[in-house]
This record gives C-alpha cells, sequence and structure tokens, in this order.
C-alpha cells in the first residue's frame, strides 16, 4: 500500500503541470544533442538530429506512459520501458555492419541506445540519474577517443597495407578515422 501512495504521489506532480512537462522534454533533448554532438563531429551517421529526437521521443512516452498510469490504475509504465528498449535495440542493430572482419557503427549504435536511455531517466523525472549518466556517457564518448587515438589503435584503418578500404558515409563524405 506503501507503494501505491508514493506512486500517486508521483503521478500528482506530472497532472496538468506544464512546467514539469517541459522541464523533461528539454532536458532530455539537449542531453541527446550533446551526445549526438560528438557522432556530428565525428561524421557518424547518427548525429545531432537523430540523437536529439530518440530522446525527446523517449522522454515523450515515458511521461505518456506515467501520466496513464495515473489514469488507469491497471497499467504499468514499465512496460513502456521495454519497448523502448526493444526498438531502439532493432534500430541501433541495423546500424551496426561488418565488412572484412571489421565491425562498424558499434559506438554509434550505444550512443544512441543511451539517447534513449536519457530520455527514459528525464520523462521519469530521474534528475540526477539523467544528468550523471550523460555526464558519464559524453566523458566515455570524447575522452577515451582521445586516448585510443594516443595508442593508435585508429591508425591500422587509414594504413593502406591493410587493405582497408574508406567508404563514405550516407551524406557522400569519406570519414576515414570510424569508430569500431
Amino acid at each position: 500500500m506503501e507503494r501505491r501512495v508514493s506512486f500517486a504521489c508521483i503521478m500528482a506532480m506530472l497532472a496538468n503541470d506544464f512546467g514539469t512537462t517541459l522541464v523533461r522534454l528539454l532536458l532530455a533533448t539537449l542531453l541527446g544533442l550533446a551526445l549526438g554532438f560528438e557522432r556530428e563531429r565525428h561524421g557518424h551517421d547518427a548525429g545531432l538530429r537523430t540523437h536529439g529526437l530518440v530522446s525527446l521521443s523517449s522522454a515523450m512516452l515515458t511521461l505518456s506512459a506515467l501520466e496513464l498510469a495515473e489514469a488507469h490504475q491497471d497499467s504499468d509504465p514499465i512496460r513502456v520501458v521495454q519497448g523502448l528498449a526493444q526498438a531502439i535495440g532493432f534500430i541501433a542493430g541495423g546500424l551496426i555492419f561488418v565488412r572484412g572482419g571489421d565491425v562498424r557503427n558499434m559506438t554509434t549504435a550505444a550512443s544512441l541506445w543511451m539517447a534513449a536511455a536519457v530520455g527514459i531517466t528525464a520523462g521519469a523525472g530521474q534528475y540526477v540519474l539523467v544528468l550523471a549518466g550523460s555526464l558519464i556517457a559524453l566523458v566515455l564518448l570524447s575522452l577515451l577517443l582521445l586516448i585510443e587515438k594516443r595508442m593508435g589503435r585508429r591508425e591500422k584503418a587509414d594504413d593502406p597495407e591493410s587493405g582497408s578500404v574508406t567508404m563514405p558515409n550516407r551524406r557522400g563524405s569519406t570519414v576515414p578515422k570510424r569508430d569500431g
């Protein structure tokens, strides 16, 4: 019974609260854009708009699920989170491909997965979790890329003797240093 009371308190916070809704949607979008910026500046297909939209749509669906749970006592908002995870997994899986023993777009797929998580947590109003998780993700994407470059991991893709072929992305530009 206590669980229902605390759940009811959370639901009361959402009811007709335009300010709270707007803050959650904007936070999700801005953090999604930050993740997308890192991908965009390296010329990857899923960039600013994709990450921003994934985060925004995830937040919208989470907010909708919470509001529906308030109106219909027998609904379960966790099912929306499960559905989002499956849908993003499907989209991210479509980004990953293998060519010549090299796996491509794993980091881009993982960052889209993260964008969905950002939207879900922002939509649920878990501000500390969404900010801390986004900060860690941005450090992983940016700082560790610099470390990988210093270690020489990315050099093999540019080595003409390795037989690696540089392929253009969907925008037509050739990006020699792609993530694994």
